[in-house]
């Protein structure tokens, strides 16, 4: 994934330049969000060839709330309709249980809630002697709780600072230097001036050592696992009244008590005492926030994305059936589904394009 695809298309960015989730939604998107006129320029679902068998999909939803039950029901009946010898068994316990069934041979198909960790990376290269084959289905949320919502970067609203490259965002965050610079620990080395000068950075952020940390140090850290130590780790919490106070919420609270801080969390936990900066892959920019134009094109450097995977040893063709139904996921009606009956975001044209070329 090289991060730096563009939207090619006119009528998409124009849609959804503005288009927004309400904060703190766990609703799916709905048919009369901008994605989904999106959607509607898609190519529909040619089948290439008429499969036959049995098709098990694990992976990303919950024994408690079925978040993923909508969409997934969805998905087997349009897809039936095409492909009617095709049966399903599905069994979206959470992304944990996705790859293990993989490996296992319990599950054909693992559909994750983020991105794949090393560690099950490396038990299923343990199990099965090389590493699970993925596609790219589904672009993460802005805000929407359940649905991969994009990392973003807060100051308080009275520091000057424009904007971060993801060099920057490691110098600030992490201890090794990985994209070749010095630690930065001080405001005016992000050349703040006057009052802001010899004023530490004081970082706030998930517990380091949760899925939610872990995206941010593989993507910004390049993998290290030295953070800088003056990193506050918030977890979640409970107010007085015995609600829970989400770890997300009590970063961006402390942040706001701190005019020195900087603080990694979502916009879904907003208040007006912060700010989020645009991001960019390089400084060279460009500089954007996260919004379903800058994730769907993936320009946005923080953009979640949404893998499925399956088991394929090196040299072996894709499970005829397996095939069919990952391109209709990457399909008009696959893609439809997907924001009707969730809070994800289509793929943009260009990776759409990358992994239908892939699965020829």
């Amino acid at each position: 994934m090289t991060g730096r695809v563009r939207l090619t298309l006119a009528l998409a960015a124009l849609a959804l330049g503005a288009a927004g989730l309400a904060h703190a939604s766990e609703r799916p998107i709905g048919r009369d969000h901008p994605a989904v006129r999106f959607i509607e320029g898609l190519p529909s679902y040619a089948p290439d060839e008429r499969v036959s068998g049995s098709i098990s999909l694990w992976g990303h939803g919950s024994f408690k709330r079925d978040f993923m039950g909508g969409l997934v029901k969805a998905w087997i009946a349009e897809f039936r309709r095409h492909q009617p010898d095709v049966t399903f068994d599905y069994r979206m316990y959470g992304t944990a249980s996705a790859i293990g069934a993989l490996y296992t041979g319990a599950g054909d198909i693992a559909i994750l809630g983020e991105e794949i960790s090393p560690a099950a990376k490396r038990a299923f290269e343990r199990a099965r002697g090389y590493p699970p084959t993925g596609f790219e289905i589904a672009t993460g949320s802005v805000d929407a709780n359940f649905y991969d919502y994009a990392h973003m970067i807060f100051v308080h609203k009275d520091n000057p600072l424009r904007g971060l490259s993801l060099g920057q965002l490691e110098a600030i965050f992490g201890v090794d230097g990985r994209r070749g610079r010095e630690p930065v620990r001080t405001w005016s080395q992000l050349g703040l001036t006057g009052d802001w000068a010899d004023k530490a950075i004081q970082p706030y952020g998930w517990k380091t050592d949760v899925d939610f940390a872990l995206f941010f140090r593989e993507r910004v850290l390049e993998g290290s696992h030295r953070w800088n130590p003056a990193i506050v780790e918030l977890v979640h919490g409970k107010h007085a009244d015995g609600r829970q106070y989400d770890h997300g919420q009590r970063i961006i609270d402390a942040l706001a008590r701190n005019r020195h801080g900087i603080a990694i969390s979502n916009v879904r936990y907003a208040v007006p005492d912060v700010r989020a900066l645009p991001l960019a892959w390089d400084d060279d920019g460009p500089y954007v926030h996260a919004t379903p134009a800058t994730l769907i094109a993936q320009s946005y450097p923080l953009t979640r994305v949404i893998p499925a995977y399956v088991d394929l040893p090196p040299g072996a063709p894709l499970e005829p059936a397996q095939r069919e139904f990952l391109r209709f996921l990457l399909s008009r009606e696959g893609q439809r589904a997907l924001v009707e009956h969730s809070g994800y975001l289509p793929l943009g044209p260009a990776v759409r394009a990358r992994e239908l070329a892939r699965l020829r």
